[in-house]
């Protein structure tokens, strides 16, 4: 029997010792690398501005504003901020980035406000020489806002010097406005060239600020909005007699009237995922009725959009907010005193109300980004 040497017992003990703290090592977990969570940020609705058209040649117009976070109404706030008056009648209002452009029509002035003070920051003219160029509508793309006007255009203005950079002519009586689709689409009214209405749409190319094509819609078309599948829905107003007025659908890639709804009367509408809020008042019977439509099918979700009993008098706006998911309802009543703004969830349920100014009309909301940390 051989005996193991010293050197031996060292050797062995020091292998042995090696692979115990290689087994060892081997059964340790690595630490795993921080992780950070990304910050979320959401978006809320602050608050709501309405915009009083007034009455025709009383230079009455005004701007109404309901704060949600300290729950104030303030009815004539641009007044307040500014200590004059809007002009007359007010047309349309829109916020793009921290501005918002308030359209006064008759007046023929654009307004630009600051959104958070209502201080104005500039009111430009609208004149061909001494002539009212009588802007109607407003919408955005880029660096550029475009303003229709009944005189036949459509005015380019630079939203950083707010300076008219270019006039681009389009149809008879210009009425609606809207961008989609890389596109500007100009619903040409003819409304003041009554019985000769205009039927057509402009579509402008934003980059090169010039008149593509024109597209035949039905006669006095009105309001033109998109949807998310190609294709733009538009009032035509018809001739408010025999011809009625129809919401329409223009198909965007071929650029033709696709559809025309012809079981309901439509004076106006709004737009919020894939559905439609349809408006109309019958003169006759002085009633107003508010559809649901599924723009993705093209099918009615329902005849009766309120379903709580709410009785709106004289319907005279609509707005569809994506983020509270509200819908805006304005009601002129008698159009002599002050109307009213309803606020109701997608089912149709009133969720608030407040009064506003004479004949409310536009709304636009003031949103605000919140950044939750992790």
């Amino acid at each position: 029997m051989n005996k193991q040497t010293p050197l031996f017992k060292k050797n062995l003990f020091a292998v042995t010792l090696m692979l115990s703290s290689m087994a060892l090592y081997s059964c340790t977990k690595e630490p795993e690398p921080d992780v950070e969570t990304p910050a979320v940020t959401t978006t809320i609705v602050t608050g709501v501005y309405v915009l009083n058209e007034g009455l025709f040649n009383s230079n009455n117009a005004s701007l109404t504003r309901f704060n949600f976070e300290d729950s104030t109404l303030e009815k004539k706030c641009f007044y307040t901020a500014n200590h004059r008056g809007l002009g007359d009648t007010g047309s349309d209002l829109a916020i793009y980035g921290s501005k918002m452009y308030i359209v006064v029509n008759v007046s023929s002035q654009v307004e630009v406000v600051n959104t958070s003070t209502c201080k104005s920051l500039k009111q430009i003219p609208f004149f061909d020489g001494n002539k009212p160029r009588q802007p109607r509508k407003v919408a955005f793309y880029g660096t550029n806002a475009f303003v229709c006007n009944f005189d036949g255009t459509v005015a380019v203005i630079d939203t950083t010097s707010l300076e008219i950079t270019k006039l681009i002519t389009v149809g008879r009586n210009p009425d609606g406005i809207t961008a989609a689709y890389g596109k500007i689409w100009v619903s040409n009214s003819g409304g003041l060239n009554f019985p000769n209405y205009d039927d057509t749409i402009s579509v402008i190319d934003p980059l090169t600020l010039t008149e593509e094509k024109k597209i035949t819609a039905g006669p006095n078309p009105y309001t033109i909005l998109p949807d998310k599948h190609g294709e733009m829905y538009l009032i035509s107003r018809g001739n408010y007699d025999d011809l009625k007025s129809r919401l329409q659908i223009v198909d965007v890639a071929s650029g033709t009237l696709k559809h025309t709804f012809t079981d309901f009367e439509a004076l106006n509408f709004t737009i919020a995922g894939d559905t439609a809020w349809v408006y109309n008042y019958d003169w006759t019977s002085q009633s107003s009725s508010i559809l649901m439509l599924n723009v993705k099918t093209e099918d009615i979700i329902t005849r009766n959009f309120i379903t709580d009993g709410t009785s709106i008098k004289t319907v005279y706006g609509i707005k569809a907010d994506p983020i509270s998911k509200l819908i805006y309802i304005t009601d002129a009543l008698d159009f002599g005193s002050n109307g009213k703004v309803y606020a109701f969830d997608y089912k149709g349920k009133l969720k608030f109300e407040f009064s506003a100014g004479i004949s409310p009309a536009n709304v636009a909301f003031v949103d605000r980004k919140i950044t939750a940390m992790p």
